[in-house]
């Protein structure tokens, strides 16, 4: 008997092979699409970061002299000024200024134009500082940054003779530093030297490993009608048996008026303590010097610092 078929029910009939063909190749098309969106998002996001990493490494590359200026300020607490500076912050120069700090009016240049480049040396960059009018030969300083910190290394140049200083400079330069120098108003030289120094720059604070000699020479002062007035050393030194902290001594060479003192330069900041003097005959003639160096203590003058 055949099978009853209803007027309404309709036979499925499956697509014909051009159809199913059709959609698979739309299938593939919109995927391709898709495929090519994405490619080309992620090379628009490459480009993006290329382009700042390159905006980033000329910007460094180019750097401007004054980033370093305002560094040098802020590091020295604004009582040395890198003025007019010229040039980036890899090679560049500038007015080497004393100023009191923030708000003073007082300030001292040197003559010339202190240089400087930085370059690299082994893992780590190097500072080279010429400054004709005071510097014996180029200075080259060893940096060694880290997170808080900053590492520097002098080293006497080998050229450089034993007797003479790393650095020289008149001693009017200190008059930029306001109260006392600018009331002592010193004429002489001042000289520095050293046969190997680290500085580290910690927390605000510098710790000194190794040894500097600064020394002031043929004093004179606007204060006194004795000139010079003498010749004295402050030597400070790292102490191996407590780092972090370093040992002050002042010691008077020769000359009319006595300096002398110790102190230390450490995590409780800098304490010194000294005296100056005046042999009898020269004592009228040195009483207003004696008078702004220190606390008068009868015919001695008491330095406290700290």
């Amino acid at each position: 008997m055949a099978a009853l078929r209803w007027p309404w029910a309709r036979r499925q009939t499956p697509l014909p092979p051009r159809y199913t063909s059709t959609l698979s190749s739309f299938g593939e098309s919109t995927f391709a699409e898709l495929a090519w969106q994405r490619s080309r998002a992620a090379t628009r996001r490459w480009a993006y970061a290329g382009a700042v990493v390159g905006a980033i490494l000329g910007l460094l590359a180019f750097a401007p002299a004054s980033w370093l200026a305002a560094a040098a300020s802020s590091a020295s607490g604004g009582q040395l000024v890198l003025a007019e500076a010229r040039g980036t912050v890899w090679n560049g120069s500038a007015i080497a200024v004393l100023t009191g700090g923030a708000g003073s009016r007082d300030a001292t240049s040197l003559p010339g134009r202190l240089d400087w480049k930085v370059g690299w040396r082994g893992v780590g960059p190097e500072l080279r500082i010429a400054h004709p009018c005071c510097l014996s030969t180029p200075l080259t300083l060893a940096l060694k940054p880290g997170f808080g910190r900053l590492q520097v290394s002098v080293t006497r140049p080998p050229a450089l003779p034993a007797e003479a200083p790393l650095a020289r400079w008149p001693a009017e330069w200190l008059a930029g530093l306001g109260t006392p120098w600018n009331t002592m108003q010193l004429g002489g030289d001042l000289r520095v030297s050293t046969p190997g120094l680290t500085l580290e720059w910690v927390q605000g604070r510098w710790i000194v490993a190794g040894r500097v000699e600064i020394e002031l020479l043929d004093v004179s002062s606007r204060l006194s009608t004795i000139e010079p007035l003498g010749s004295y050393r402050l030597t400070i030194a790292g102490d191996p048996a407590n780092p972090g902290t370093s040992t002050l001594t002042l010691a008077t060479l020769n000359g009319a008026r006595l300096l002398s003192g110790r102190g230390s330069l450490g995590s409780a900041g800098l304490r010194f303590r000294g005296e100056a003097s005046a042999a009898p005959a020269d004592e009228a003639a040195l009483n207003n010097l004696l008078n702004i160096i220190g606390r008068r203590s009868g015919a001695r003058s008491i330095i406290a610092i700290g």
